[in-house]
């Protein structure tokens, strides 16, 4: 997907596992597809996932992921995954990486579930996460636009893309700025990283850009 993104396979990540977690490195190994946009999943046994950055992976231990998932499972209603371990850079693979509990559950075109059955228990899950003491959290993807601007113009100047899209761009930034209380989102509840058992979301995936900020970064999935 990324010209410069690293190749990862079973190979690789078996040997991790047998280098650096040996009770593990038995157990059944295998990708998860479809593959994410920036990291490779792999199922573990029965009650992990190994999850590994393809491109600009992590260069030094922790993160916010390994601090802060622990803290929100028990507060969130759905199943979230939740770091048990966390392996080193090695000659097979340049960054760390993490080890998660594995979440039951299938990824599912939102034509296939009821549509106000999810809008209810997304709107339950995003209040739930919004109640949780933001004290110390990391700043997460809901962030001012003005702070998304460089960014946005190089893209579309690099692009040449449709004016409209410039036009539409130069009117949120025009918008006003969130002046409420930062709380905490997802910041990427996409369909893709819902979980579904049985026609209901059961879980959500994929992190990376949770924090606190403008509650509009999760409101944006209605």
């Amino acid at each position: 997907m990324h010209v410069d993104e690293v190749e990862i396979d079973e190979r690789c990540v078996r040997q991790l596992l047998i280098d650096q977690f040996p009770e593990w490195a038995g157990q059944p190994l295998k990708r998860v597809e479809p593959a994410g946009t920036d990291n490779a999943i792999f199922r573990l046994g029965d009650e992990f996932s190994v999850r590994l950055a393809r491109r600009n992976g992590p260069t030094r231990p922790g993160g916010k992921e390994l601090d802060w998932l622990p803290r929100l499972a028990p507060l969130v209603p759905f199943k979230i995954p939740v770091p048990v371990a966390q392996g080193r850079p090695a000659p097979e693979y340049p960054w760390f990486w993490d080890v998660h509990t594995w979440v039951e559950g299938e990824t599912l075109q939102v034509e296939e579930i009821d549509p106000i059955q999810a809008a209810r228990q997304l709107a339950s899950f995003v209040a739930a996460l919004q109640k949780v003491d933001p004290t110390g959290a990391p700043t997460g993807r809901g962030i001012p636009f003005a702070k998304r601007d460089e960014e946005i113009r190089y893209w579309l100047a690099r692009f040449d893309g449709d004016p409209a899209v410039a036009t539409e761009w130069e009117r949120a930034l025009a918008a006003p700025a969130w002046d409420g209380p930062q709380v905490w989102h997802h910041g990427d509840l996409d369909a893709r990283n819902w979980l579904v058992r049985d026609g209901r979301i059961c879980g959500v995936i994929d992190w990376g850009g949770m924090g606190v900020g403008d509650p509009a970064c999760d409101v944006m999935v209605a």
